[in-house]
This record gives structure tokens, C-alpha cells and sequence, in this order.
């Protein structure tokens, strides 16, 4: 089997882990309505995204695997918000405006929309 994968493999099922125990630490300290957990999940897996990135660009000590294991692993597994988020970013930082634009809106809206029809579909 490639590393690469195995490196996924091992942060992927890490940040699957530390999602689910993450969610549900903060919904039992703050029972609110709000989904907090998992708006906190994504805060701190998109500020990890990105540190992670600027950190090894900066520094370039990072190896190609390490790099895999923590964002698309670790950072994949614990929130995928924080790929759309960084992908977000690099068509802004890019300069793709409209390309932001679209792919924002219809990201949320499809997905949105494949949520309920999905939800229908499964009620039957």
C-alpha cells in the first residue's frame, strides 16, 4: 500500500476520533440549540487547515507525508469544512472571485438540497 494512504489512513480515523469526542464534550458543557460542537469543530479544524499549510510553506521542514497526515488526514477527518475552507481561500487568494462566489453558493445550496431530498428519499 502507498504511505501517502497509510498517512491518511491514520489521520483520517485520528481526526474521525477526536470529531466525535470534541462534538460531544462541548454539546454536554453547553446544551444549547445552537450545534456548537461542530461549529467548533470546524473554527478549530479550519485554523489547523490553514496553520498547517503556512507552516510548512513558511518553513518547508515539513514532509510531504506529515503534510498529508495532518490536513487532508487529521484535518479531513475532524472537520471536511476545513478543505472547502481552504479551497475557498485559495480561489480568493488566487484572485477567481467569481469562481468563490459560485462555488460557495452552490456548495451550500446543493448541498442543502441533497440533505432534504436525501433525508425524503430515506423517510420513504
Amino acid at each position: 500500500m502507498n504511505r501517502n494512504i497509510i498517512f491518511v489512513a491514520i489521520g483520517g480515523m485520528l481526526g474521525c476520533v477526536a470529531r466525535y469526542l470534541s462534538v460531544l464534550a462541548i454539546v454536554n458543557a453547553f446544551p444549547f440549540t445552537f450545534p456548537l460542537g461542530t461549529f467548533a469543530v470546524n473554527v478549530v479544524g479550519c485554523l489547523l487547515m490553514g496553520a498547517a499549510v503556512g507552516v510548512s510553506e513558511r518553513f518547508g521542514w515539513m514532509h510531504h507525508e506529515w503534510r498529508l497526515f495532518v490536513t487532508v488526514g487529521f484535518c479531513g477527518g475532524f472537520t471536511t469544512f476545513s478543505a472547502f475552507a481552504f479551497e475557498n481561500f485559495e480561489l480568493l487568494r488566487d484572485k477567481y472571485y467569481l469562481t468563490f462566489v459560485a462555488y460557495s453558493l452552490s456548495t451550500f445550496a446543493v448541498c442543502l438540497i441533497s440533505t432534504i431530498a436525501g433525508y425524503v428519499a430515506g423517510r420513504g
